[in-house]
């Protein structure tokens, strides 16, 4: 503990004036956050386009090509409910469906048995098909 009192610790009136006096510092410039009408930089547009991600796909999926269309030597669709897998070699599915069938239809035609998971309904019975691409 010390005897000093604590006005010790407080500035005079004069030199109060002084420090109001005295220009404080300029205020810094505010950093401009980027929005959306902002224009975004030739790097980043040049990495958009050069990115393989974002290349647009041409072409029919493949549940929508015909038998003939498709480049793979053997088909596979799964039904997502009961994880059922149907395989069909491609030469098997154009004898027996024709090379001008889609995919799509053929698919349905292997699942046509129903799905083992079975609820009654009739609107509800049946595959959920999904046509690998792998």
């Amino acid at each position: 503990m010390s005897d000093r009192p604590a006005s010790w610790r407080m500035p005079t009136p004069e030199q109060m004036e002084k420090l109001a006096s005295r220009p404080s510092r300029p205020p810094e410039p505010p950093i401009p956050t980027p929005g959306p009408a902002d224009d975004l930089p030739e790097a980043y547009w040049d990495s958009i386009v050069r990115d393989p991600r974002g290349q647009i796909r041409t072409g029919v999926p493949i549940q929508q090509r015909r038998l003939s269309e498709i480049p793979r030597h053997v088909l596979r669709v799964t039904c997502r409910r009961c994880d059922r897998i149907v395989e069909i070699q491609m030469v098997d599915a154009v004898r027996l469906y024709g090379a001008h069938a889609t995919w799509k239809d053929v698919g349905m035609k292997l699942l046509d048995d129903g799905c083992r998971e079975r609820t009654g309904r009739l609107e509800e019975d049946g595959s959920w098909p999904s046509f690998e691409t792998t």
